[in-house]
């Protein structure tokens, strides 16, 4: 089906116009935490593949988390950063859907992934004698892919109704990227149907993942108060500490964004909050992980610091590009 009575062909992404004078400024720093953010997710993604020691469930989900984060990033950084730099920041109407998806896909996939490793943890400390039974490599294998694919066709309707739409009036998003919400308060139609289908999809992702972790940590807190050891208590928490930082800060700022109806917030708080799920989250995760996990940070120390990284660095890509 074509879309009809649509004279819109292409959207400007507004930004934050107060800035516009430091666009130079801005596209450094913003390159900057790109590179910080590729690099510290592709050295965790590599040093789980390089040593055995990381070839657990645990850290196998953490590497995968990594490597969604290197393509959530990619989906819109890029882009951001032309803009700073240009004085027409111009999207095509296509462009701009293809970017709402893909930022809705890999984000509903990352849900999905921080829900699985919530179940990892609460198999690892509330069923010890059993974890190694259930959580075999099968398994594990398995609710990756269940991720990516429920992550992949979760926005399908939205973005199918979307390319529907009749745009005809303003082309402005009031962002610096573009999204569901956005595209379909431009549109020169009444939208009602519309934004209640993005609400409900949205909601339903966030706030049954959201529960599901909520519930795994109470049981897992529960069980980790029961433990009489100072020193099991603390490492329980240790390893669970890095996780619920990464829940936390990705959950709020996309709750906040999505779970609401109506507009009830300034256009500069959905650009500042899209800013914390988008760039400085997916920057927070290596940081988090590489500095509060003990076997990361040995891992480190063991391949950065010495003259072999950077063949070893290149097998593991190679044999990686080999598999793809």
């Amino acid at each position: 089906m074509e879309r009809w009575n649509t004279t819109v062909t292409e959207f400007i992404l507004v930004g934050f116009p107060t800035l516009y004078g430091y666009g130079p400024l801005l596209f450094a720093c913003l390159l900057l935490v790109y590179i910080l953010t590729i690099a510290g997710n592709v050295i965790i993604f590599v040093l789980v593949r390089l040593d055995s020691r990381l070839h657990t469930p645990m850290y196998f989900f953490i590497s995968i988390l990594s490597f969604l984060e290197i393509w959530y990033t990619a989906v819109t950084i890029p882009k951001m950063l032309i803009n700073l730099l240009e004085d027409k920041k111009m999207i095509s109407f296509n462009g701009c859907l293809v970017q709402a998806y893909f930022l809705h896909a890999l984000g509903a996939a990352e849900c999905y992934i921080l829900t699985v490793m919530a179940y990892d943890r609460y198999l690892a400390i509330c069923k010890p004698l059993r974890y190694s039974s259930i959580m075999t490599t099968g398994l594990y294998v398995k609710l990756v892919a269940t991720c990516f694919i429920g992550g992949f066709l979760s926005p399908v309707i939205e973005t199918i109704l979307i390319s529907l739409l009749p745009f005809c009036g303003l082309n402005l998003i009031e962002n610096v990227f573009c999204d569901f919400p956005p595209l379909i308060s431009l549109a020169c139609t009444d939208t009602r149907l519309y934004i209640m289908v993005e609400f409900l999809i949205s909601s339903f992702i966030i706030l049954l993942t959201s529960a599901f972790i909520l519930f795994s940590y109470v049981r897992i807190i529960y069980i980790i108060l029961k433990v009489k050891s100072k020193d099991g208590r603390q490492k329980a928490f240790s390893t669970c500490g890095a996780h619920l930082i990464v829940v936390t800060m990705f959950f709020s700022s996309i709750g906040f964004m999505y779970i609401r109806i109506t507009k009830s917030y300034s256009v500069e708080y959905d650009r500042t909050v899209g800013l914390t799920f988008v760039v400085f989250t997916p920057l927070a995760n290596p940081i988090i992980y590489g500095l509060r996990n003990q076997e990361i940070k040995k891992c480190i120390y063991k391949y950065l610091l010495t003259e072999h990284f950077l063949c070893l660095f290149h097998n593991v890509c190679s044999r990686i590009v080999v598999k793809i």
